[in-house]
């Protein structure tokens, strides 16, 4: 499959990307994307699992400690990621792999289930990672979170500050993954852990407008629109685009 290379730019960045960043919000949020994927995951009870753009392992080592799988892989374009994650020596790690970001070096359908936790959002050709996680497993896991607002545009400094340069709301994502021929088995509409908000908003009165806000689209038909994060759980069905 012919694969676009990632920009240098963007490369290097990455490269040093886990050298000195904030480790504990990495940790705190780690553990929230692990609860996503057992939550629509466990009952298959995957043998074996590939994580793509692990990062700095935070999400692995919550994966590890709660048993989720005896095998996991990872791959990761960071060099200062694969070095902290092989840090952390986690039991059920088989092995790390160093990735150019598109050409996922396994088999077809090596993995019973990959997971792709908020890494979408930061990919600049979307639609080839799509298709090379699809090729090497049989089970596919998405989080994504949901930047979407009116007049993003106006906002965009702060999401590239983060390195989002993809922009989704859940149908827009399903959308993406519908037109690559992804089967959509689960979903779920994400608003932040009490940990999360404990730890992004150190003020009370910021705590009870977000808790508010959120009770409120939780429990009206807004959840599927602006959550703060999209999960979903898929199965190729072994056919890309079609148009006209």
């Amino acid at each position: 499959m012919p694969n676009a290379p990632l920009s240098s730019s963007i490369q290097t960045v990455y490269d040093q990307q886990y050298v000195n960043s904030d480790a504990q919000w990495r940790e705190i949020g780690a553990r929230q994307k692990a609860d996503d994927i057992i939550k629509l995951c466990q009952k298959f009870n995957f043998k074996k699992v590939l994580d793509v753009g692990a990062g700095d392992g935070a999400v692995l080592k919550e994966l590890d400690s709660r048993g989720f799988t005896e095998n996991l892989h990872a791959v990761e374009i960071s060099g200062s990621g694969i070095e902290k994650i092989n840090e952390r020596q986690l039991k059920s790690l088989r092995e790390v792999k160093l990735f150019d970001g598109y050409t996922i070096p396994y088999e077809d359908k090596a993995f019973p289930l990959a997971t792709c936790s908020h890494v979408v959002e930061h990919v600049e050709h979307p639609r080839l990672l799509l298709r090379e996680i699809a090729r090497v497993s049989e089970y596919q896991f998405f989080e994504v979170p949901i930047d979407f607002s009116l007049f993003v545009d106006r906002k965009i400094d702060h999401f590239l500050s983060y390195g989002h340069i993809n922009i989704y709301t859940p149908a827009l994502f399903k959308f993406l993954l519908k037109s690559e021929g992804f089967e959509v088995i689960d979903e779920l509409f994400l608003f932040f852990s009490d940990e999360v908000v404990s730890y992004l908003m150190k003020d009370w009165k910021q705590r009870l407008v977000y808790k508010t806000k959120a009770f409120l689209l939780e429990n009206s038909p807004l959840r599927q629109v602006k959550p703060n994060a999209y999960a979903v759980l898929c199965k190729h069905k072994g056919e890309g685009v079609k148009i006209f």
